[in-house]
């Protein structure tokens, strides 16, 4: 099974299978080494396509935890709105130093960002 394959399979599942998926290749990747290197033939080419995968299934597994503390942030923002008692109508530093990381003013509209990651543009 060519490396693409394994790649873009990866980037387009869940974590627990994407890793199943890479974990099972490079078995059979180290399987063919073995034999390879006992015959003393050339396993280069297994060997770079193995250090491929391992450093795909690295990365699919930093981007899980990116995407898991993203959804953290989100439940604890939701949590909080959901905790407040009444409509808000004034200001509130506190709140927003809890719940929005900046405010880009561009020309015409400005950008909230919050710290859950989500952005939202504001036309005047």
């Amino acid at each position: 099974m060519p490396t693409h394959f394994i790649i873009s399979s990866a980037l387009s599942c869940s974590v627990t299978p994407c890793t199943a998926i890479i974990e099972k290749r490079l078995e059979e990747l180290q399987a063919e080494l073995l034999k390879l290197a006992s015959t003393k033939s050339d396993y280069e080419d297994v060997a770079d396509e193995i250090y491929t995968l391992r450093e795909e299934k690295q990365k699919v597994q930093v981007d899980s935890a990116s995407k898991d503390e993203i959804k953290k942030r989100i439940a604890d923002m939701s949590a909080f709105l959901n905790e407040q008692l009444t409509t808000i109508t004034v200001y509130d530093e506190a709140l927003v130093r809890r719940l929005i990381e900046k405010v880009t003013i561009h020309e015409g509209n400005f950008t909230v960002e919050f710290k859950s990651g989500l952005t939202v543009d504001v036309n005047e």
